[in-house]
């Protein structure tokens, strides 16, 4: 996978790192246009989530949104990156603050308890979290609605399944899904999926798994072929850059993987039925705009899902021979019955978990 450039955060060197990020200069892994807003405003950081840069998902989709709202509002920031973001998150967090950054904006969903007491601390910083919500004055918080556009992911992928006039469905009626960790917030996914699923056709059987891990895309593609060889022909990847993994399984078996986060569909065509988009990118170019423009949304939520465009399925750009015109009616008739909120989809985090998964 592609690699790109961050500053990288061990305990004893963070405040040296932190400095040069803040620095007059513009450091290796910053990003600037030069304008001098940069410095009336306060620099900028996003401290990168489980998985790293590199994942080809959602967190570097969430980077070149905040690259691309660095250059916009003529910013200055630098990604952190930590190889134990949960474990030093109040230390990544403390360091931001103890620097003076203008704007730290968070992709780790876990920092949700520490983020509101750091904030509380460092009143001149705003802050954002991505994930959860936490309360604050100066916090802002992204919430997206996964599980609606996981939900026509599991209707599709259930319809799709029964399509035995596709080469690469076989006559189980048998789909999968692996989360990159149990937890609520990956659970939204799974739960959406399967109830898209079940929705569509009880019958169907879906399969569930978790890589505990967010970076690995050889655990990815042995729990994939494991759902292949139990009679899977589609199986969505909900775990970072593990993902690669699945899609990888998907290729070498002649089956689907369902992506996540960035558009995924060109990195196995053909073998990648769709993507389930969380726009991570217009959500950090839009506060970061917003803070460039004095209006920073503090002490507020951010709720992304269909309805607003935050979520939602890809073009089929690969995959809509195969699919059909049918289909994807079918798909498009749900979608507008999620935002007209005609189909209810359950959601974890706020109603706990269902009859028909235990989150285990």
């Amino acid at each position: 996978m592609k690699r790109h450039h961050a500053l990288v955060f061990v305990p004893a060197a963070a405040s040296l790192l932190l400095l040069t990020a803040c620095s007059g200069g513009t450091p290796s892994g910053s990003e600037s246009n030069g304008s001098s807003s940069a410095g009336t405003l306060g620099k900028t950081a996003l401290v990168v989530a489980q998985g790293g840069l590199g994942d080809e998902s959602y967190n570097d989709l969430a980077y070149s949104g905040f690259k691309k709202g660095l250059s916009d509002n003529g910013l200055e920031g630098t990604p952190i990156e930590s190889d134990d973001v949960v474990g030093q998150g109040e230390q990544i967090l403390r360091r931001a603050g103890d620097e003076g950054l203008g704007l730290v904006l968070d992709l780790e969903y876990s920092h949700a308890e520490i983020l509101p007491k750091v904030a509380a601390d460092y009143p001149d910083t705003d802050w954002v979290l991505v994930n959860a919500e936490a309360k604050g004055d100066n916090v802002a918080s992204v919430l997206f609605q996964e599980q609606e556009g996981s939900y026509l992911a599991g209707a599709l992928a259930a319809m799709q399944t029964v399509n035995t006039s596709d080469p690469k469905i076989n006559p189980d009626k048998v789909i999968g899904v692996i989360g990159g960790a149990q937890s609520a917030g990956i659970d939204k996914f799974l739960v959406g999926y399967i109830q898209g699923a079940r929705d569509v056709d009880p019958d169907v059987k879906v399969l569930s798994a978790y890589s505990n891990d967010f970076a690995d895309p050889t655990k990815g593609q042995q729990l994939a072929q494991s759902m292949f060889d139990q009679g899977a022909d589609i199986v969505y990847a909900v775990a970072g850059g593990t993902g690669a993994g699945v899609i990888q399984a998907a290729k070498d078996s002649n089956h689907y993987a369902i992506g996540v986060d960035a558009d995924q569909d060109d990195v196995a065509p053909g073998f990648v039925l769709t993507t389930m988009l969380k726009k991570t990118d217009v959500a950090m170019e839009t506060l970061l705009k917003d803070y460039a423009d004095g209006k920073f949304p503090g002490g507020t939520t951010l709720n992304l899902g269909l309805k607003e465009d935050g979520v939602g399925l890809s073009d089929f750009k690969n995959t809509k021979d195969a699919i059909g015109a049918e289909t994807i009616g079918k798909v498009d008739d749900l979608k507008k019955k999620i935002i007209d909120g005609d189909v209810k989809v359950w959601n974890v985090v706020t109603q706990g978990y269902p009859d028909f998964y235990s989150g285990k």
